[in-house]
């Protein structure tokens, strides 16, 4: 496949009488390579799930929001180059019919741009299964239907944790399903993954996960005492920092969320809309309002909390070259904007030292 080159294609089935049915034309443009300076723009999102246009009722009647989502993107579809369905796909909890609604649903987006995907809780824990999490969340499916119905660059397609380039990006994806803990094989690609890239050629290094790792003000968190998934960022953060991660993106929290630059628990620095020079810690952005019923949020507001909404939405990166970043949320009911941030950097920045990022020294040293 060449870079950027576009590409036309249909789909076709062959019948008994060896007639071939042929659907819709569609296009695709293949991926810049990495570290193109170009334009480059990419959705993400958790937590979407499928609904009937129609309005009528539908099983569990637990996703409604996924149809604006959706709306919003088919729309907008000419100023996206890449979706991130971060988790929680389309809930079919064992049937397989809401898969076949779903990817229908999905269709004018998957066939078009690409659409890459996490496995959440809801296509992958079961108990006895080898998931982290014991719950009956995915309804039996452990994974399969999810990790054999979209493709995505893992070496082993169990474990489904991946990296992928995309132009100036640098995606660590992680799988918050099976073990990420130090020791463990995905800690040990989450640390490659990150550490690899190139940043003169690819600065912008973002990590994404289904459960929040990072920070959450969500109140199912805060009945546990806590405010992220149990041994969440204690196992990781030392890694973001080291490796300057961008941003941290998660689902799993119905809702929208960003912290100021945060590290152990303390904004490094300010929250803002700007960011610029050297990094101080990783952004970490809450963003699993693509459909699903909407969570709530603890009634203290914790100092590292800039920013949150409890609707629909979904994040957009754009990379406009290799010193200019901008995060935009959106909501889906009308597709504004309603939080922003720009970081401005350039490569001296990004090997600038902060705080834990680079090798201690003493005096003897």
């Amino acid at each position: 496949m060449s870079a950027n080159f576009r590409y036309t294609y249909r789909i076709g089935h062959w019948l008994f009488n060896g007639q071939i049915v042929w659907g819709h034309q569609n296009s695709f443009k293949a991926p810049p390579y990495p570290g193109e300076d170009s334009l480059q723009r990419v959705v993400i999102f958790g937590d979407l799930g499928k609904a009937e246009i129609d309005g009528s009722n539908e099983y569990n009647d637990f996703e409604r929001g996924s149809i604006n989502t959706t709306y919003q993107l088919v729309k907008d579809l000419k100023n996206i180059d890449m979706v991130m369905h971060i988790g929680d796909i389309c809930y079919a909890s064992g049937y397989l019919s809401q898969w076949d609604q779903f990817t229908a649903q999905v269709e004018p987006i998957a066939s078009t741009v690409p659409y890459m995907v996490a496995s959440g809780n809801h296509e992958r824990d079961w108990p006895g299964s080898g998931s982290f999490y014991g719950t009956l969340d995915s309804g039996g499916e452990c994974g399969v239907p999810a990790q054999n119905m979209f493709y995505v660059p893992a070496e082993n397609r169990e474990q489904f944790w991946y990296s992928t380039d995309y132009g100036m990006f640098r995606f660590c994806i992680a799988n918050t399903e099976l073990d990420w803990r130090p020791g463990t094989e995905q800690y040990k690609f989450i640390e490659h993954c990150l550490s690899s890239v190139d940043r003169q050629k690819q600065p912008w290094l973002i990590f994404l996960a289904h459960r929040v790792l990072g920070y959450s003000s969500a109140t199912f968190y805060g009945a546990e005492g806590t405010t992220e998934e149990p041994m969440g960022r204690e196992s990781l953060q030392l890694l973001w920092q080291k490796y300057r991660v961008d941003i941290a993106m998660y689902g799993h929290v119905h809702g929208y969320e960003r912290t100021c630059p945060v590290y152990e628990n303390v904004c490094v620095a300010k929250g803002s809309d700007r960011y610029s020079g050297a990094f101080t810690a990783t952004t970490h952005v809450v963003v699993g309002g693509g459909g699903a019923s909407l969570a709530e949020y603890t009634a203290e507001r914790a100092r590292w909390s800039h920013a949150q909404d409890l609707d629909y939405g979904f994040a957009k990166l754009t990379a406009f070259n290799h010193t200019t970043l901008l995060m935009e949320y959106k909501r889906s009911r009308d597709g504004s904007v309603r939080d922003s941030f720009t970081v401005s950097r350039d490569y001296r920045d990004v090997l600038a030292c902060g705080v834990d990022n680079c090798a201690s020294t003493t005096m003897a040293s």
